[in-house]
């Protein structure tokens, strides 16, 4: 891995001209790099000293499976692991429950208690990584699976690091992969932000996200009004609770989209650091590190066609770059083959390399902001900007985020401009290269990834061996404390840690919050 450059060293092109820090004197700058309202960026160097944290997402199949690619992508210079769970796993079930069947180690991988968390980790020191992992309704019991294992591994809790996405509103207005009704599930979160200011002061608490909305057909400035709303009402809902927004709001973190519109990409991220540091603000954050929207940007999986795949190395490579020049903390590049299946291992490495090229080879890392200044982009951050506030003022006058989702407001502007994107495409009207237009004759063939067909079965037998091995009595009596600390105001995170360590399954934790709170419909 290449020596990571310091914020002193000089930076030249190719033909001696030696770039600056960062290019000052146009009008629309309001303020340097690093300094509220960090249009520019939230570091005074940004790249400079540091390039972003490359991340690959993966998860697949079995613990032990998903293990070797996690071992493969960090052998070749990933600098984070983002784990991608499996249907039953997102939704509160274990392997062997009826509504699991066809669906176990297909989209992520398949946890079931924390012994498969410790196989999904062997040989990884939790003290070296960090880790993001996108779970949503069971967030805390996986972060409690994350914890014991680093207490087994003898990792200082005080040096973990990492993001749990956390992010239940967008889950009811694009996704689905929801269970307890939004109050409760609201608890629940900030119950997390609670835990981790006392217990993990390096974790990321949530990770609120407008990247699986715009998955869902929104448009660019709906992400960013529908996630900074999103934000807002979990700030409001923790400060409700007593929390403090200088402390909590440190770990809050964001995870946006990128799409092919290279410019109008830049002007959304610029924009959300811009609305977030006024929404902070707002919201009485005088600590200037709990105004700062720090991001993981993901390239566009909807983007990807499934006709002529390869052409998805190019539309990786240009939203990439555009997270890049918009100033993005993290980024994960999908592989060209996402529309066909799990990306094989050669996809995944030539996504990653994508991100080493432009890192270390394109130059746009040398200095801060390098579309800053540009009359184009500076009017159009103020004019996405702008647009997104509209749409925020209306959700506001509605009760905020869970209102609006509740009145069906956010998930009929997400489906309206889904409806309008598609026809666009049919008629022609927007080009998709390889799939409306420029056809190729023969679409190429290539290696798909294939998850084995008897998954279910190895999860079940692991299963019945746990079972057959654990104490069951200290289960039931960890399931019971957290029965009795949902009817009341407990922070729930201790009593989930307690029913992990016990190796309680996750379908065993989530019904006993499905007793008490029941399910969303």
């Amino acid at each position: 891995m290449p020596e990571q450059p310091s914020p002193e060293k000089k930076f030249f092109t190719d033909s001696g001209i030696e770039i600056k820090r960062v290019y000052e004197g146009h009008n629309d700058f309001p303020e340097p790099p690093g300094e509220p309202p960090f249009t520019r960026g939230i570091q005074p160097d940004m790249y400079r000293g540091k390039p972003w944290t490359m991340r690959q997402y993966a998860g697949f199949s079995t613990a032990a499976e998903s293990n070797k690619r996690y071992k493969y992508l960090l052998s070749k210079g990933t600098t984070g692991l983002s784990v991608a769970f499996d249907l039953p796993t997102q939704i509160g079930y274990d392997s062997n429950h009826p509504l699991a069947e066809g669906e176990v180690g297909k989209s992520g991988v398949a946890i079931d208690s924390l012994r498969d968390m410790e196989v999904l980790f062997d040989g990884i020191d939790l003290g070296k990584v960090t880790t993001s992992m996108t779970i949503n309704s069971t967030a805390a019991i996986l972060l409690a699976m994350y914890v014991a294992l680093a207490r087994k591994q003898g990792v200082p809790l005080k040096e973990l690091s990492g993001t749990i996405q956390n992010d239940i509103l967008k889950e009811y207005a694009a996704r689905g992969t929801y269970i307890y009704p939004p109050r409760p599930s609201m608890r629940l979160i900030t119950d997390i932000f609670d835990y981790c200011g006392k217990a993990l002061p390096k974790w990321n608490s949530i990770s609120v996200s407008g990247y699986h909305m715009r998955e869902a057909g929104c448009t660019a400035v709906q992400e960013l009004a529908f996630t900074l709303s999103n934000g807002k009402a979990y700030c409001k809902a923790a400060i409700d609770k007593g929390l403090d927004i200088n402390v909590f709001g440190r770990r809050i973190s964001f995870f946006f989209n990128a799409h092919n519109n290279l410019f109008e990409e830049v002007a959304k991220f610029r924009a959300a650091r811009r609305m977030w540091a006024r929404i902070t603000q707002e919201l009485g954050a005088t600590d200037t590190r709990a105004r700062m929207l720090r991001f993981h940007t993901q390239t566009g999986g909807s983007t990807l066609t499934a006709q002529d795949p390869h052409n998805n190395i190019v539309r990786v490579t240009l939203q990439a770059l555009a997270a890049v020049l918009g100033g993005t903390q993290s980024l994960h590049t999908n592989g060209f083959d996402e529309a066909l299946s799990i990306p094989t291992e050669h996809a995944a490495l030539l996504a990653l390399r994508t991100q080493q090229i432009i890192a270390h080879e394109s130059g746009v890392t040398q200095t801060v902001d390098p579309l800053g200044g540009s009359a184009f982009v500076e009017t159009l951050t103020d004019e996405m900007e702008e647009k997104a506030w509209e749409y925020i003022r209306r959700i506001d006058v509605m009760g905020g985020s869970v209102s609006a989702i509740e009145q069906g407001f956010i998930q009929k502007e997400i489906a309206n401009a889904a409806y309008k994107y598609q026809e666009a495409v049919q008629s022609g009207e927007k080009v998709v290269v390889g799939l409306n237009s420029y056809k190729p004759e023969v679409s190429p063939q290539g290696e798909i990834f294939r998850v084995a067909d008897n998954l279910a079965k190895i999860q079940a037998e692991a299963l019945q061996r746990l079972r057959s091995e654990r104490s069951g009595e200290r289960v039931q009596q960890s399931l019971l404390a957290l029965e009795v600390a949902a009817k009341v105001d407990s922070n729930l995170m201790p009593f989930i840690l307690d029913a992990v360590e016990a190796y309680a399954t996750i379908g065993e934790i989530a019904d006993v919050m499905r007793k008490v709170f029941g399910e969303y419909k």
